[in-house]
């Protein structure tokens, strides 16, 4: 999910920021940013997830000449990776994002170049009411600077259910 290096530009920084609707100047403003604890631009808190758009193989990506599932709320062209709805994996139920978690061990600035590092986390089951079986797995990814330093440790939790959760009555 993520490119194997990521540069990190002011540009990158202020679009993003954009996109996420946080106008704090800390993440534009040179000057501004000096004056703060921080001491110059960074980056907004979950910026490590843009690096998935440097990955030229990032699932969720359209590809030029080839069918898209897309992102609405109908396929557009393709069946879902993996089985199920949404997060893939599976039996007849579906999958979902459940939690993200971020640990900065220090602030992400322009100039740096990160690599990241996908590892295994836990993985654990827990019987749901409507769903059947509930397979909950970890993902987490370090993110690296150009000297080897590790800036960002991200855990991202997902679920898969057993089988599809019949809608409840009107």
């Amino acid at each position: 999910m993520t490119a194997k290096k990521f540069p990190v530009e002011a540009s990158h920084i202020l679009m993003f920021a954009r996109s996420v609707g946080d106008d704090n100047p800390v993440y534009s403003d040179a000057d501004y940013a000096k004056s703060t604890e921080a001491g110059s631009i960074i980056a907004p808190p979950t910026f490590a997830q843009a690096s998935a758009q440097f990955d030229p193989d990032y699932f969720l990506r359209p590809k030029p000449g080839q069918p898209w599932f897309g992102s609405g709320k109908n396929p557009t062209g393709a069946a879902p990776r993996g089985g199920g709805g949404g997060g893939g994996g599976g039996g007849g139920g579906g999958g979902l994002h459940a939690e993200q978690h971020f640990e900065y061990h220090r602030h992400l600035k322009p100039g740096d170049v990160l690599t990241a590092t996908s590892l295994p986390g836990k993985t654990w089951e827990k019987e749901g009411k409507r769903s059947g079986k509930l397979v909950f797995s970890e993902s987490v990814t370090e993110y690296r600077d150009q000297m080897g330093e590790l800036v960002i440790t991200a855990r991202s939790v997902g679920v898969r259910t057993e089988r599809p959760v019949d809608a409840p009555a009107s």
